[in-house]
């Protein structure tokens, strides 16, 4: 990977809330719903997608992998365009 820069991200878990939150940017966004219900994408004006959220992780079943799309194309907000 020479040249590429590696992009930070931050993920929090709330035990008491069962909430799991990974952020790509600290940008300012809204949160809008996917095609999964335990899944929340955090969004820009533009769509770029600036993190997620997972509800109710301790309902999650541990014999199959959570799946959820996410728009394509997505990329790292704080990358220079």
């Amino acid at each position: 990977m020479a040249g590429k820069t590696a992009k930070k991200i931050k993920v929090w878990f709330d035990a008491e809330g069962d909430y799991l939150e990974v952020t790509f940017s600290e940008k300012p966004g809204y949160m809008r719903e996917t095609d999964n219900d335990a899944v929340m994408e955090r969004v820009d004006e533009q769509g770029r997608v600036l993190g997620f959220s997972i509800m109710q992780v301790s309902k999650l079943s541990r014999d199959k992998p959570l799946a959820a799309n996410l728009p394509s194309g997505v990329h790292h907000p704080d990358a220079a365009a």
